[in-house]
């Protein structure tokens, strides 16, 4: 039976410090067995929105740690920005993907909420499919008024009772927790610095105001620019298509066009081909059409996912590179330090450290999934920071706009390395503990294992260096150079006992 997977699509009340969203994406990745999708972060909104999946009860850990963090380091007292909020962390929902039902997801949301409240005090009410009353299935509505009224009220107004926690607002405010179908966040910019008509513009296209089902709207001002905002909550009831026509021929009403369109975090492939199907009326049209998805399902039969991303590595293309590459040798001296530890279980003659082995191959495990995990991330970083590199600079907004995306896009290049090599300290110390006490026959696979994450370390250090070079923000570069020193400390520390278990134990020199 296939894994469960379920997504969670959490939105955060910061877009303007990267170093926030650096530490809440930190929390999130630091969860073995949870992938980090996307992030994205607007400065007008003052929002970040990231995605991450997993296994559930992984990703509801993931969900919970990056809340708790969010709540230490933003003051709701303190924020503003044009999107609505309700709290540090504003909405946590969660989305079935593969071998998950909705119910599950419902059961996933009221944990959290459960979590949430009573252990770090924050009220968590619950939305979408997981509400418990029928008046809070809709977010705007447990949303209106916003933090500042939900402060002044929770203690004296029935309906803004909690779900969960206690009926006191403090500087982290309040969380909506949920489980949904997926959602496309999709926003559409037009031709005019005009926010009446993107007011106009969204009250005509969304299904409160009576216009089309499942899309939410709002018309705010982001970068000098009207824009409308939704929320597209069920594409294949109301195509992605049709909800950009209905905004260009509203906007022609007030004598505006589209200026161009962007997209919030993820979208399903299939809300794209259905867009492609639309405009070039491609009535036959199938999925297995698609070049790339056809590639795709051969080469999944008839390679190994380690040939194909050794020969990505080989290719002419910038990414996977040597971040990658790090991260893959740390994966490799992580799973020698698991061989070594249960090469020792279960034999006579290390049964006094078995229990201890039995750790270090469980600790091994989880720093192998992370580093597996951290050779896409590694990709996925560079190419953002290759698209901030993209973004038009023809107009002082322009600039001031790419040069906040490349910022926020070179941060994220450099946590990645700085949690590998994190991680490849971690394995030499593992690597260490198993050459001084585990199976001598063994040893040198030890120290091979050392050897890697040695490798692993020094490229992924690499890399954070390079990273700290080209940010403004001198002081988080600072920490990431003392972080740096830190972890070599560790590693140098770990590699003399290294060397002296080879000389003691093997004669290795």
């Amino acid at each position: 039976m296939a894994q469960k997977i379920v997504e969670c699509i959490a939105n955060y009340s910061e877009g303007r410090r990267t170093e926030v969203v650096d530490a809440i994406v930190e929390a999130i990745s630091a969860v073995s067995g949870v992938y980090v999708l996307d992030r994205q972060s607007d400065s007008d909104h003052n929002r970040s929105v990231v995605t991450f999946a997993g296994a559930p009860q992984s990703v509801l850990e993931a969900a919970f740690a990056s809340i708790a963090k969010a709540a230490e380091l933003i003051d709701m007292d303190e924020q503003r920005g044009e999107h609505p909020r309700l709290g540090a962390t504003d909405v946590v929902p969660f989305v079935p993907l593969q071998e998950m039902t909705m119910d599950e997801c419902v059961a996933l949301a009221r944990a959290l909420g459960k979590r949430v409240g009573e252990e770090l005090g924050i009220p968590a009410y619950l939305y979408e499919a997981a509400a418990t009353r029928a008046d809070r299935v809709n977010l705007e509505d447990i949303r209106r008024g916003e933090y500042e009224v939900l402060k002044m009220s929770i203690d004296s107004d029935p309906y803004r009772t909690p779900d969960f926690g206690p009926r006191r607002v403090g500087k982290a405010g309040a969380t909506i927790i949920g489980a949904r179908a997926p959602l496309i966040a999709f926003n559409v910019y037009l031709t005019t610095d005009d926010i009446g008509i993107a007011k106009k513009v969204a009250a005509a296209v969304r299904q409160s105001s009576g216009g089309l089902r499942f899309v939410k709207g709002l018309g705010l001002l982001v970068e000098g620019r009207a824009q409308v905002s939704m929320n597209l909550t069920d594409f294949t009831k109301t195509p992605v298509a049709r909800v950009v026509e209905m905004i260009r021929r509203e906007a022609q009403r007030y004598g505006v066009a589209i200026h161009h369109s962007e997209l919030v975090g993820l979208i399903p492939q299939a809300a794209l081909s259905d867009a492609a199907q639309w405009y070039l009326q491609l009535d036959r049209f199938k999925p297995s059409q698609i070049l790339e998805t056809r590639l795709h399902a051969a080469l999944s039969e008839d390679r190994t996912g380690d040939t194909a991303f050794l020969e990505q590595l080989a290719a002419g293309t910038a990414t996977p590179g040597g971040g990658s590459a790090a991260a893959y040798a740390g994966a490799m001296g992580a799973g020698l330090v698991g061989m070594v530890a249960r090469l020792s279980i279960g034999k006579k003659k290390y049964a006094e450290v078995e229990a201890r082995m039995r750790e270090i191959a469980a600790e091994a495990d989880a720093l192998r999934a992370a580093l597996q995990k951290a050779v896409t991330q590694d990709a996925q970083a560079f190419d953002a920071v290759m698209e901030a590199m993209r973004l038009p600079k023809d107009t002082e907004t322009e600039q001031k706009a790419r040069a906040e995306a490349l910022e926020r896009a070179t941060h994220g290049a450099a946590a990645v390395p700085l949690h590998v090599a994190k991680s490849a300290a971690k394995v030499l110390e593992l690597a260490a503990e198993a050459a001084e006490t585990g199976n001598t026959n063994a040893i040198t696979d030890a120290a091979s294992a050392g050897a890697m994450a040695r490798a692993a370390l020094q490229a992924a250090t690499l890399n954070v260096k390079t990273n700290a070079l080209s940010v403004k923000e001198g002081t988080a570069a600072d920490a990431w150079l003392q972080r740096l020193a830190e972890i070599e400390s560790a590693a140098q520390a770990a590699e003399a006992r290294l060397r002296a278990a080879l000389k003691n134990r093997a004669n290795i020199e």
